[in-house]
């Protein structure tokens, strides 16, 4: 999998773990272009407790009370840096290079395995924040990219944007919430580092350390908010888990399984995983250290589904077939690739655990010539840009495209997420299988590579995922008009948005659509009425849902006695003190 200068994210120009990355075009501007929480060890001693030579290892032992095996961590040579008692999963450092072989020959012990061939970083121990870079300014303007066309998420706005209750956990390289794009959206409380297998909730330990998970970040859920670009589902909350490291971007078996538990106990209905775990490339069963890999990130994986999380992740981008494999060239990436012999038991992961949703690239109409394939073991299909790469964020306000299935990912979280959205019940489960139904079939190109049928193929799986039919409508009928100008909601005070409807014969339907989408951080203060150009008032919100953050719905007004043409307003009261806002966008479908 190729990445952009980054170790395991799938995007191109970088080391390996990375599914799609490389910068075509960056620039500053829009123009070009009961939960199991996780358990720490005490941290007294372990800033000494470092020295060359320490290497991370995850120790498998039964789901429940972890203390005789984390005690056998400490008698032999380790220190328990994390564990989790609700999957049997400890991460242990130790110096030592016995450890692994003593620690398998301990009663209760299932499985030892070295997540690295490489020293943990000193870094582990006192971990460094991110920068918080200095933002870039957008003129206005939001052209519709042709990704987001070519899986009909522009219609798919017309009927809704996704909701704010839906949260999208980006396990990445980090997401720049500064950006004038993703702040609106961002969730900063369920938001963390994972880097080295442990939670750090530190302000900004959370952002980017690359530029790969802030792409990412933007197709899934960029804000419509008139500048920039616009994501899949901008109406839904992203959290940012960042599971690569600084300097290398690798990202380990011990952080995947810290971000996948994070996922599961803060509430994520989507993450989206494009990256492959370092080292390997592949992790093979009948390799003891691969092994306890797969089973640790395995059971990692169950967690967060068992809590309601969905796993999309990319298929990596080597031109590899999935279905087939013979050689590994490409691992371990932390010390010096070896060629080595491999079957179809050795996994990509997470990509190939059973659950996640295995995505593949596309151009406009064929596989992205770098995509990974395999019969039986991709999904779904979504752009990943080919030639010409898709345009999203750069941290710092920035905008710029990247191709590879780490941008093909992020499309099909973000048609989850608008699933979620209108099926706020949905399990795992079911939202596999809607993303399955409602693809679109690809068929196979005359390419003997290509195994299966027109509607279940290696390249394309169950199709090219669809963001009109994900939300189960068509665009309401007739015309659309939209106001994207924020209009600022201060305590105690009224704001009204104007909007011009011209080009409209006859009156207003009886079934008028009031799209709104309003940020505030109570929305029980707000009372909301549409405004008829001849005055009349249409309540459509008034001062429910208490502390409820952010109104993004749509409406339906019986307004047939207005004429359809002229100025209507949707007017906004804030009636209490102590919160604010803003009107985000709102919009009218005759």
């Amino acid at each position: 999998m190729l990445a952009a200068t980054l170790g395991a994210a799938l995007a191109f120009g970088a080391p390996a773990a990375l599914a799609g990355t490389a910068p075509v075009s960056p620039s500053g501007s829009a123009a070009s272009a009961p939960a199991a929480a996780p358990k720490a060890a005490a941290p007294a001693s372990q800033s000494a407790t470092w020295v060359a030579g320490t290497r991370a290892y995850l120790v498998i032992t039964a789901p429940g009370d972890t203390t005789a095996v984390r005690n056998a961590v400490t008698a032999n040579g380790g220190t328990v840096f994390q564990y989790y008692d609700a999957i049997g999963v400890i991460t242990a450092h130790s110096a030592s290079a016995s450890f692994a072989a003593t620690m398998r020959g301990v009663s209760g012990v299932q499985q030892v395995g070295a997540t690295r061939t490489s020293d943990v970083p000193a870094d582990a121990y006192n971990p460094a924040l991110p920068a918080n870079p200095a933002q870039s300014t957008t003129p206005s303007g939001e052209p519709v990219r042709a990704d987001m066309t070519q899986i009909k998420a522009d219609q798919a706005w017309a009927v809704t944007t996704g909701s704010a209750s839906v949260k999208v956990g980006i396990l990445d390289t980090g997401v720049d919430d500064q950006h004038q794009d993703l702040a609106p959206n961002f969730n900063a409380a369920d938001s963390a580092s994972c880097a080295y297998g442990k939670p750090d909730t530190r302000t900004g330990a959370w952002r980017d350390v690359g530029t790969h998970g802030t792409h990412v970040a933007g197709t899934v859920a960029a804000a419509k908010n008139g500048k920039g670009v616009i994501g899949v589902a901008p109406g839904v909350k992203i959290s940012s888990v960042r599971i690569a490291e600084p300097n290398s971007s690798l990202f380990f078996a011990e952080n995947t399984v810290c971000g996948f538990m994070w996922a599961g106990d803060h509430g994520f209905k989507v993450t989206n995983n494009s990256y492959y775990t370092d080292p390997w490339q592949f992790n093979c069963p009948d390799n003891a250290d691969q092994a306890a890999i797969i089973e640790g990130v395995k059971r990692a994986q169950e967690y967060a589904e068992g809590k309601g999380s969905l796993q999309v992740a990319a298929a990596g981008n080597s031109n590899l077939d999935l279905a087939n494999k013979t050689t590994d060239t490409e691992s371990p990436n932390d010390s010096t690739p070896v060629t080595r012999t491999i079957t179809n038991a050795c996994l990509d992961i997470p990509t190939e655990l059973p659950g996640v949703v295995t995505v593949s690239a596309m151009g406009t109409t064929a596989k992205a010539s770098y995509s990974n394939y395999g019969l039986n073991v991709v999904d779904v299909t979504a752009p990943g840009g080919d030639t010409t790469g898709i345009y999203s964020t750069l941290p710092g306000g920035k905008y710029g495209s990247m191709s590879g299935t780490s941008m093909a990912s992020p499309h099909v979280a973000g048609v989850a997420a608008l699933l979620v959205s209108t099926n706020p019940g949905i399990t795992p489960a079911q939202l596999r299988d809607k993303l399955a139904t409602q693809a679109n079939d690809v068929a196979c190109p005359s390419d003997g590579r290509c195994k299966g049928t027109t509607a279940k193929n290696g390249f394309f799986g169950e199709g090219q995922v669809d963001a009109l039919k994900a939300v189960g409508s068509t665009p309401p009928p007739g015309k659309y008009f939209e106001n994207t100008a924020d209009f600022a909601i201060g305590d105690n005070t009224t704001v009204e948005s104007p909007l011009t409807v011209s080009g409209v014969t006859g009156n207003a339907p009886a079934t008028l659509k009031v799209g709104v989408n309003i940020v505030h951080t109570y929305i029980g203060d707000l009372k909301v009425d549409l405004i008829a150009p001849d005055g009349t008032v249409y309540t459509v919100h008034n001062r429910s849902g208490g502390s409820t953050d952010n109104i993004n719905q749509v409406y339906t007004v019986n307004a047939s006695s207005e004429v359809a043409n002229g100025t209507w307003k949707l007017r906004v009261n804030d009636n209490a003190g102590g919160d604010t806002g803003r009107i985000d966008s709102w919009n009218l479908t005759f």
